[in-house]
């Protein structure tokens, strides 16, 4: 029996940092829209789920979903993993994979190389991301998981920031999951200095900026597209630099036994 794989996109209204960031208008779409274009383009059989909570300021995600005939599951508003487990099962996943709806412009290769790795020794993970430790530029998060996997996580998580964050748990428990990491084929780390991702003011500018420069062109550009194109203009590189290597890490580095300082920053 082939693995029904289902890609699952936690998205809200309620950002704290640049509420309705999701609905954002990128290129005649929304941010959340323009993402699933890109998710779209993965080389493997999969069903794409918009994962959102049942708050009232939700209702435009979800009708947003269904106007493009995406799935969506309504949940939890701040337990994800809830979310997140609830929503792979109501549609049957065997295979699971988390990417957040704040990286509008990852590439889908990235998508496939993990997906690669998982699938390269049939049954041998459990957990496969490309994050620990993570080489591509911010914004190409992946994370690959079984279903059994993404269970036991929902059964056994307890700390708000295991909930909150849906993964935590099982990259933090090494001794009850099998995981694997896929590090960047070219040997650069662009992690920490290059930002694709969407959580302030900036990092949308960025966003537009790079629709703008790329898409007319060649709506399927690529991570190396971007970076081609932050060489040549970089003052595109230099509107949200100020947050690269900004996440969600730097509040919980007293919490987190395999995430270590130097994989975060303070805010500037």
């Amino acid at each position: 029996m082939q693995d029904k794989i289902v890609i699952v996109i936690q998205a809200r209204m309620s950002s704290s940092r640049l509420p309705g960031k999701v609905m954002l208008p990128v290129w005649g779409k929304s941010l959340l829209m323009r993402m699933v274009e890109r998710v779209q383009r993965t080389q493997y059989p999969v069903t794409i789920v918009v994962a959102t909570s049942t708050d009232a300021s939700d209702d435009v995600v979800e009708n947003e979903a269904y106007a493009h005939g995406i799935p969506c599951y309504r949940g939890s508003l701040n337990n994800l993993l809830e979310r997140h487990y609830l929503a792979a099962r109501q549609y049957g996943a065997h295979v699971v994979l988390k990417i957040p709806s704040d990286c509008p412009l990852i590439d889908p290769a990235v998508i496939d190389a993990t997906l690669d790795l998982f699938y390269e020794q049939p049954g041998h993970y459990d957990y496969v991301s490309n994050l620990h430790p993570a080489t591509w530029p911010d914004g190409n998060d992946v994370e690959v998981m079984t279903m059994t996997c993404l269970e036991r996580a929902y059964y056994e998580a307890t700390h708000s920031w295991e909930l909150e964050h849906t993964t935590p748990y099982i990259w933090e428990h090494p001794e009850h999951f099998r995981t694997g990491n896929l590090e960047w084929s070219t040997g650069l780390d662009l992690s920490m200095t290059h930002r694709f991702t969407i959580d302030y003011p900036e990092d949308y500018d960025f966003i537009v900026q790079v629709y703008k420069k790329l898409h007319p062109l060649k709506p399927a550009f690529s991570c190396n597209d971007i970076l081609q194109l932050l060489e040549d203009r970089p003052k595109i590189y230099e509107i949200n630099a100020g947050y690269a290597g900004v996440n969600w890490y730097r509040n919980h580095l007293s919490d987190l036994k395999t995430i270590s300082a130097d994989q975060t920053k303070v805010l500037p």
